[in-house]
């Protein structure tokens, strides 16, 4: 089967927290998705550009917005890192492949849902969380976001924003290292799970982030939580 290809115009690269660049790029007229997909997009090599390798990106857009929406972790000397902060600037042009993948939330489930994103992993959550809430999902749905610092936080006032529209989604942040200001809970993501769903049983789970967290937080799924199998859905983040 042949992989859809596209050449994307980027229209935005800011940076949103702390080494966190948040991409945008024109959507394709005949590109289609569905929330919790990627794409590889062609990233040349800053000092040969001609070197050119593929980074794969989850979609965080939703299915009705115009551009394609991408949230990128920086990593020191990494070939995407210096691309991000050396060459992508809004006009650029970039080769894009897909989508891929089937991390997919499960719209027909009897279960409630919880989310748990560490740093990035948040990215396909965007895109699902609108999709359920946007089709009268009423059922709850918990969202868990974890990072070390407040610096390190981003989209947050478009999540709490929806809280205020849609009374059966809650929003529920987790900081490692926060400063002494810091008011809500202090700990890892997997500490502030069991607080806040007690009835995990009923839940189906999503979880995205950094392998650590993503593999640390299935096997508690599977053993000290008890959850089933099916019902526990894994996309890491190397």
């Amino acid at each position: 089967m042949t992989v859809p290809r596209y050449t994307v115009t980027c229209t935005r690269n800011e940076r949103v927290a702390e080494g966190v660049h948040e991409l945008r790029f024109q959507k394709p007229e005949r590109f289609t998705f569905r929330p919790g997909q990627f794409v590889l997009l062609e990233v040349p090599l800053v000092d040969a550009p001609q070197d050119i390798q593929t980074r794969a990106f989850s979609i965080a857009s939703i299915l009705s917005e115009s551009e394609l929406i991408f949230a990128m972790k920086l990593k020191p000397g990494g070939r995407a890192s210096r691309w991000i902060t050396e060459i992508l600037t809004s006009g650029t042009t970039v080769t894009m492949m897909g989508p891929f993948g089937f991390f997919f939330v499960n719209c027909e489930t009897k279960r409630e849902y919880l989310f748990i994103a560490t740093s990035t992993g948040i990215a396909p959550f965007r895109s699902q969380i609108h999709l359920l809430l946007s089709e009268g999902e009423h059922r709850r749905v918990d969202l868990v976001f974890g990072a070390r610092e407040e610096e390190d936080l981003f989209w947050i006032e478009e999540f709490k924003n929806l809280t205020k529209r849609h009374e059966n989604f809650f929003l529920h942040l987790a900081l490692s290292q926060p400063s002494p200001a810091w008011k809500g809970h202090r700990g890892r993501v997997q500490t502030l799970v069991p607080l806040i769903a007690k009835n995990l049983l009923e839940k189906d789970v999503y979880i995205c982030g950094n392998p650590d967290m993503t593999g640390e937080v299935k096997t508690l799924c599977l053993s000290e939580w008890g959850i089933p199998k099916e019902n526990v859905h894994v996309e890491a983040y190397l």
